[in-house]
């Protein structure tokens, strides 16, 4: 096996040329390298067969890699599964289904603000990220005015994350935590059948959520949710932006939606990584590691691995999606993915019926986020109204 000394020295997740194109330089590890170290991301893991095992091997590989509580996500089994037993009645076919109308709505009346009868209009703030952010906070009961507040913390945590400073990181968890005792206070102070509400009365091990974990929770759902979701829009948008017959293809026939969706996102991954910690020394794509040291799962290069789809780069309506890493695997596969589902589809439907075609900018090019964000930062596209 090879030692950290000895392997590939072109991996550096924070340099320019990789965060200039993290798909490009990601997909290239994966044939060169599919497990390399950096010091600011430990060992990346690049190809599927080696990210399947990770995700389900919870006895290698933990998922508590932070000293702050994370409900469930940074828990292992079988604690983890208690708080999983809690949270997943909230993502229920018939709960999501509830939230339908309300979503549909949303959408409706958004689009009708926010989209020009013809011409250009950014979409990544004024819709995409809007659209994340009502729809969040109308499925746990959250008023409307916490909106900006959620807008803002985004960014804070999204620079301190990337700059990995931890003062910096420190204060945008305070940030969120007053933010969630301000909303919880007033669900208890004014009780209702919000999701909020509910999960205050909610009971762990024959007690109620702490303060700490309902912060966590909530945290959880909050980046899962506003950044995946906005980053998603905005990568269909686009993709649809530059694929005009397929555009039309689904407008005709939105039946296709939910297929076109999950192979765009497989194609161009909204979430790009998530970590683990190695609970023993083992062996993972022929390196060494450590135990204790940390591993990243690199979901995008995952989902283009030719080992696992064939003609990876490439669209297919009628692929099978099976093996598509989009919302994880195992254990810790996302309890939201239907929610994410209802969320992304009746957006489109919505925005491929009431235009009539949607393209590019020809003069404002758009502009990728940076590594931690996927997706992009702007996007704007010239709108035709039906």
């Amino acid at each position: 096996m090879e030692s950290q000394r000895t392997i590939t020295e072109d991996w550096d997740p924070r340099s320019p040329q990789v965060l200039a194109d993290f798909t490009g330089a990601t997909d290239a590890m994966r044939g060169k390298c599919p497990v390399a170290f950096s010091e600011y991301l430990g060992w990346s893991v690049f190809n599927h067969a080696d990210i399947t095992r990770v995700i389900h091997d919870h006895a290698g590989f933990s998922n508590a890699v932070s000293k702050h509580l994370a409900v469930p996500n940074g828990m292992d089994p079988p604690v983890h599964d208690q708080y999983r037993a809690l949270i997943e009645p909230y993502f229920q076919p018939d709960q999501v289904e509830a939230f339908s109308p309300i979503c549909h709505s949303l959408v409706e009346v958004l689009l009708q603000s926010s989209l020009p009868a013809s011409g250009e209009v950014e979409v990544m703030e004024s819709v995409a990220r809007e659209y994340a952010l009502q729809a969040q906070c109308a499925f746990v009961g959250w008023p409307p005015e916490i909106r900006e507040e959620l807008r803002e913390w985004l960014e804070m945590s999204r620079q301190a994350t990337l700059s990995g400073n931890r003062q910096a990181l420190r204060e945008a968890a305070d940030e969120f935590a007053g933010l969630v005792a301000r909303v919880t206070d007033r669900a208890r102070e004014e009780p209702s059948n919000t999701v909020t509400s509910r999960l205050l009365r909610e009971k762990i091990y024959d007690r109620f959520l702490t303060q700490a974990e309902l912060t966590s929770i909530f945290r959880n759902w909050t980046v899962g949710e506003l950044g995946t979701i906005a980053g998603s829009i905005g990568i269909i948008m686009a993709y649809l932006a530059q694929d005009l017959e397929l555009q039309e293809q689904l407008r005709q026939d939105p039946a296709h939606l939910p297929a076109a969706i999950e192979e765009i996102l497989r194609l161009d991954a909204p979430l790009l990584t998530n970590r683990r910690r190695v609970t023993r020394e083992l062996e993972l794509g022929g390196k060494k590691l450590p135990r204790d040291a940390k591993v990243t799962i690199m979901w995008g290069a995952a989902n283009r691995d030719p080992q696992a789809f064939e003609q990876a780069d490439r669209f297919r309506l009628d692929r099978d999606q099976s093996a598509n890493l989009l919302y994880g695997a195992g254990v810790h596969v996302c309890p939201g993915a239907g929610l994410a589902r209802l969320e992304l589809r009746l957006f489109f439907e919505h925005l491929l019926k009431v235009t009539r075609k949607f393209t590019l900018s020809a003069t404002t090019p758009p502009v990728r986020a940076l590594y931690p964000a996927g997706g992009y930062s702007r996007l704007s596209l010239k709108v035709l109204i039906s």
